[in-house]
């Protein structure tokens, strides 16, 4: 049945925040960033062991994870180097890499950790495809903590990819036990051409991995088993590892204590989306963009009207956060704010960062975004800029490329200064408050 879809959010949708209507205990406007790691290339991951160690891992999109150590210093050495295993990047701009990094609940005993990254297309690839997605297990070296066993790799899962973006990656555990695998739609546009489904398209298609979010057990099985949940298990029709569907590209993604998994969706041509993923969930592309209706006929604008319960007859999941091209182009996910550091009005708010406003210009921000009070009418987490104190304006010089999470829910921007994999513009950021910024200088 078809459900009229009016533009429910118009300019005030734009920027998803008023300060009328702002909690009293909101977010501070203004933050500080201290440097923690520089000369990287394109820094897409921050992971700190629970092992007692300190240390933190620096995912860099070329191929290597580093290691920053107890005293914050960043190790020569890498802890895993994959770049002989890789497709070949291009260093003018590109989606692909070694893209994500998670390590095993246990990681502290049993030394196990997961990466994502895209390998050239396997032989049993499909004529004309760009490259394979390996999910594949390592684990440390039995004579160096600060090392990987570059002979351990076991590859779990292999996806192949028909374009060259839109390939997700960021792995990462649930309070399950489960790892959870974010894949884009396959790349292209609008989710058509080779590759894709026709006439529906990968993300709503259940038969392709492509625009899911898919989980999996790594403790069990060979190489890995089905969680009995799953919600799909009992579909003839769908992937038994499907956990959620319908997305674009979730490039960035987390687990809350309060909220779930939560995960940024590039937009299209128009609109930028956060949405809270529920098991079995329909997440609305490439029916929808955002809270809007989306046509592969008209992807510069929306209609006004689409089947809100799109191929698979699930309904469609509207986004909590979005915002539109005016404002950024690509919304990069982060982490609810569990730390101590920062202001008590952080404390539970979604900090979150757009790439830039432009592919020539490196101009990233970042964002805040909270929960509206109980019993408000909007339902749209409210959105605001936080402005850097030590850059004066509320946009960075850098590509932002991901945000990262310490122990202590501290938060972290990792960045680039240049817009593909190249160069030694990289750094790692840690959030401060901006008073401990502009006291120093």
């Amino acid at each position: 049945m078809k459900k009229s879809i009016v533009f429910l959010l118009t300019m005030f949708a734009f920027f998803a925040f008023n300060p009328v209507l702002a909690q009293d205990n909101a977010p501070p406007s203004t933050i500080g960033l201290e440097v923690v790691a520089e000369g990287l290339t394109a820094p897409l991951d921050l992971e700190q062991p629970n092992d007692g160690s300190g240390r933190m891992f620096i995912v860099d999109q070329i191929g290597v994870i580093h290691v920053i150590d107890s005293d914050g210093q960043l190790l020569d050495e890498p802890f895993l180097d994959v770049r002989d295993r890789m497709v070949e990047l291009s260093d003018s701009y590109d989606e692909r890499g070694l893209l994500g990094l998670a390590l095993h609940p246990d990681f502290a005993n049993n030394g196990r950790l997961f990466v994502y990254y895209n390998a050239p297309l396997r032989e049993e690839g499909p004529e004309e495809w760009n490259n394979t997605s390996h999910v594949s297990e390592f684990t440390v070296s039995s004579d160096n903590a600060n090392q990987v066993d570059m002979d351990s790799e076991t590859v779990l899962l292999m996806v192949d990819q028909p374009q060259m973006n839109h390939e997700g990656g960021d792995i990462v555990f649930g309070p399950d036990g489960y790892l959870y695998v974010p894949l884009g739609d396959g790349g292209g546009a609008d989710d058509t051409g080779m590759g894709h489904t026709e006439g529906m398209g990968n993300g709503q298609d259940l038969s392709t991995m492509l625009g899911k979010i898919l989980r999996i057990d790594v403790d069990n099985g060979d190489p890995y088993a089905i969680p009995d949940d799953n919600p799909f298990v009992d579909n003839a029709d769908a992937l038994d590892e499907i956990w959620a569907y319908g997305f674009r590209n979730p490039w960035r993604v987390s687990f809350d204590e309060e909220h779930g998994l939560i995960a940024a969706d590039l937009g299209q041509n128009v609109w930028e989306e956060v949405h809270v993923v529920e098991a079995g969930g329909n997440y609305g592309w490439n029916v929808m963009e955002g809270s809007h209706c989306f046509s592969t006929e008209t992807p510069n604008y929306n209609p006004l009207e689409c089947d809100m319960s799109a191929a698979n007859g699930d309904a469609l999941q509207l986004p909590v956060v979005e915002y539109n091209h005016q404002v950024g182009i690509s919304i990069i996910g982060g982490y609810v704010y569990r730390g101590s550091a920062m202001p008590t009005g952080m404390q539970g708010a979604y900090v979150f960062a757009d790439w830039s406003t432009s592919f020539a210009a490196p101009h990233g921000q970042i964002f805040a975004a909270t929960m509206a009070p109980e019993g408000a009418d909007e339902k749209m987490w409210k959105m605001q800029t936080l402005t850097v104190a030590n850059s004066g304006n509320a946009y960075l010089d850098s590509y932002i490329l991901a945000l990262g999470e310490d122990n202590n829910g501290e938060l972290y921007i990792l960045s680039s200064d240049t817009a593909g994999p190249s160069g030694e513009t990289g750094q790692v950021r840690r959030i401060v408050p901006a008073d401990s910024i502009l006291s120093d200088g």
